[in-house]
């Protein structure tokens, strides 16, 4: 769904109320594969309101995602909820009547306010960096494995590195060019 503002102009006096259902799984799911991997459709209910030439979008968003986990890559449901504050400004002389903390865009050429595009990209930013299955806990102890593989906490892979000081076999001829040195490390 877009707006121009010249569309917009119409609600200076009272706000226009959204309350849609988006489908948004084609469109996130194609330009960000690693991160989403299924969006269900998207509720959102919400006011755009115009003044002075600018907009100011608040919406309440809720849906579904489904992204991997960040341990196994395993698929999670991940019910989200979404508040978005967002000004769209005709003009970026505009930019000083905002403070910096305050979501305020200059509008393009078109001068277009895409409501796909702003949910969206709202909806990426609430995804946490960790994300995990029902089955992984959070204390890493049963970490995934595979053949020849397996992850490792950290302080796991620091108590394995001060145990083992052996050197590997493909290395040790290396260790005869250079006996002295053994003796200027001890």
């Amino acid at each position: 769904m877009k707006w121009s503002l010249n569309e917009l102009q119409q609600y200076k006096n009272e706000p226009l109320h959204v309350k849609e259902q988006l489908g948004l799984n084609e469109m996130l799911t194609e330009r960000f594969p690693d991160q989403v991997l299924a969006v269900a459709p998207v509720m959102v209910d919400g006011y755009v309101s115009f003044k002075d030439g600018d907009v100011m979008l608040t919406l309440k968003v809720k849906t579904t995602l489904t992204v991997p986990s960040s341990r196994s890559l395993k698929p999670v449901q991940l019910p989200t909820e979404v508040e978005i504050t967002e000004f769209y400004l005709s003009d970026a002389a505009h930019l000083e009547n905002y403070e910096a903390d305050e979501a305020a865009l200059v509008l393009d050429e078109d001068q277009k306010i895409d409501l796909d595009e702003a949910v969206g990209e709202n909806l990426l930013l609430a995804i946490p960096l960790r994300v995990l299955a029902e089955d992984e806990s959070e204390d890493g102890d049963d970490m995934p494995t595979g053949t020849g593989w397996e992850v490792v906490s950290e302080e796991e892979y620091i108590d394995k590195g001060s145990k083992s000081n052996t050197v590997d076999p493909r290395l040790a001829k290396l260790k005869e060019l250079l006996p002295d040195q053994d003796n200027e490390n001890d």
